[in-house]
């Protein structure tokens, strides 16, 4: 399926499938941070995942403190995306190549997602310091495992506080040297 309408359903595919994907790794990004679940945007997100979770954890366990069937559910649904993509494009990978592709989008998303929220935070702190927000407050306890660890190698300077550079540059440094290669090693796998 080419041209005009392949393009709108490999987006709609993308959108869809990206928005709930987000939806499960952040739950369980809060859930990992152990952020406040009675804030709403965590009541949102526990709404949201909780059909398929549910019954997923009757039958998949969680391991020291992490929802492993909100990462099995993660890797069912990105496979599928991929799979559904590449069949829209008339590409053939095998299951292998599938499921390493999925991983190491999988693992971009969280450093993306690590990246986006440090930067949004560190905007928020110079548009509106000390106000008060449920999105802001779930930024601060999603990050400061990350941002605590950071200025502990590098305190504040002269009243700044270099922690969001110092995991930024982490963030890129392991996209580039982790999900690159599993990518390369996704194409080698799957034959393309």
């Amino acid at each position: 399926m080419g041209g005009y309408a392949g393009n709108a359903g490999v987006f709609l595919i993308q959108t869809v499938f990206g928005l709930y994907i987000l939806a499960v790794m952040l739950r369980l990004i809060l859930q990992v941070a152990r952020a406040d679940f009675y804030n709403p945007v965590s009541q949102f997100l526990v709404k949201v995942t909780n059909p398929p979770l549910v019954p997923m954890r009757r039958v998949i366990p969680g391991i020291m403190g992490i929802d492993v069937a909100a990462v099995v559910l993660m890797l069912i649904l990105k496979t599928i995306e991929i799979f559904l993509i590449t069949l829209m494009s008339g590409v053939s990978l095998s299951i292998l190549g599938l499921f390493v592709f999925a991983i190491a989008d999988l693992l971009e998303l969280l450093l993306n997602v690590f990246f986006f929220t440090i930067l949004i935070q560190v905007i928020m702190s110079w548009v509106n310091p000390g106000g008060h927000n449920p999105a802001i407050a779930l930024l601060y306890g999603i990050n400061e495992p990350l941002l605590s660890r950071a200025r502990r190698l590098i305190p504040p300077i002269s009243g700044f506080d270099l922690s969001p550079i110092v995991v930024m540059i982490a963030l890129q440094l392991l996209s580039i040297l982790l999900i690159a290669p599993i990518k390369d090693l996704a194409r080698v796998v799957a034959g393309t």
